[in-house]
């Protein structure tokens, strides 16, 4: 009898332990579930950060993209900024030869006479005029922006520009 006491007391503790590991483990199955949502919240949240710095390259590829033309673009305005310059500063160069050996101060090289001077004087300025020209025209080709600075006129300032 008392064997069987301490057997029935040995089972209530032991019914006792099986009740809490029941509790322990329905905690444990909860903290899963937790855990699995977490860890699905954490892969979602991951997703969508993957996603957003991949926006934020392509935007970057973009705005480079962009800036690439613009620099090309602001490229070809100084170059044709400097070619103007070359031909204003070529033209003030030959107005001032010219009137050098107009006044004298220069001997003619040739030894032509005044009508030969003057004709060629007249020609250089032809010339001179055609090429002005022809950088108008280039200028006003489609694709050239407005913001270029335009031409004087060739009227002989520009000598008085170059000083």
């Amino acid at each position: 009898m008392e064997r069987k006491q301490g057997l029935q007391t040995q089972l209530a503790t032991f019914d006792q332990q099986i009740a809490q590991l029941k509790d322990q483990q329905q905690k444990f199955v909860a903290m899963e579930q937790r855990l699995s949502t977490r860890v699905e919240a954490f892969r979602t949240q991951k997703e969508m950060v993957k996603a957003q710095y991949g926006a934020a390259q392509a935007q970057v590829r973009i705005q480079e993209a962009a800036t690439g033309i613009s620099e090309e673009m602001s490229d070809v305005n100084l170059a044709v900024e400097r070619a103007q310059d070359k031909v204003l500063q070529m033209q003030a160069r030959a107005n001032a030869m010219d009137e050098l050996t107009a006044s004298g101060t220069l001997p003619e090289i040739g030894g032509g006479d005044t009508l030969d001077r003057q004709l060629a004087q007249l020609t250089s300025k032809s010339d001179v005029d055609n090429e002005l020209a022809a950088m108008k025209a280039q200028m006003q080709l489609p694709g050239a922006g407005s913001s270029q600075p335009q031409l004087p006129p060739a009227n002989g300032s520009a000598s008085s520009a170059s000083n």
